[in-house]
């Protein structure tokens, strides 16, 4: 399967190379990065090595994915954002993370709702959901810009969590 490469006024959203794993565990280790996330421990490198692999294998079971994030005017990787399937409820998940640095920009909005686009526009999904830890404000915040609506409180990755939705119709209303 080919990976769609998609550009937004600052991002490219591009497929996952092995050359990102070392950027990427970078972004991992920086401190209380992952502290909303159901393992807050930074992974060792052999670990990412892997996630990208299987990133790039769930595009090819599932023809979307996360994509790499970078910058359009400096390049190299500052995070992730995209789609993953989620076998324990059938649903598929709009998830994103940056390195902090491009906290507060608008970047990660800009980066998801390129991803809400491709779902419905060129994937034709029914409905996405974002999953976030109560706490992470910052997340939450994220997912209300895109128009997304909570939906509950469940328990996702083994951890409780906010529930966030969207279908097309109201990506539509979003005027993203």
């Amino acid at each position: 399967m080919r990976i769609p490469t998609i550009t937004t006024t600052r991002l490219v959203l591009r497929p996952f190379a092995e050359e990102d794993a070392d950027p990427l565990h970078a972004i991992l280790a920086e401190k209380d990065f992952l502290r909303y996330f159901p393992n807050p421990a930074s992974p060792p490198l052999d670990k990412v090595e892997k996630y990208i692999a299987l990133q790039l294998k769930h595009w090819e079971e599932h023809e979307y994915g996360r994509w790499a994030v970078e910058l359009k005017k400096t390049q190299g990787l500052i995070g992730w954002n995209g789609l993953q399937y989620l076998p324990d409820t059938d649903e598929v998940e709009i998830g994103y993370i940056l390195a902090k640095p491009r906290w507060n920009q608008g970047l990660t909005t800009e980066g998801a709702r390129a991803g809400l686009r491709f779902a419905f526009e060129e994937l034709g999904l029914e409905q996405l959901v974002g999953i976030v830890h109560p706490e992470n404000a910052a997340s939450r915040r994220v997912l209300e810009k895109l128009g997304m609506r909570f939906t509950n409180r469940a328990e996702y990755f083994g951890m409780d969590a906010f529930r966030y939705a969207m279908k097309p119709e109201e990506f539509e209303k979003s005027g993203a």
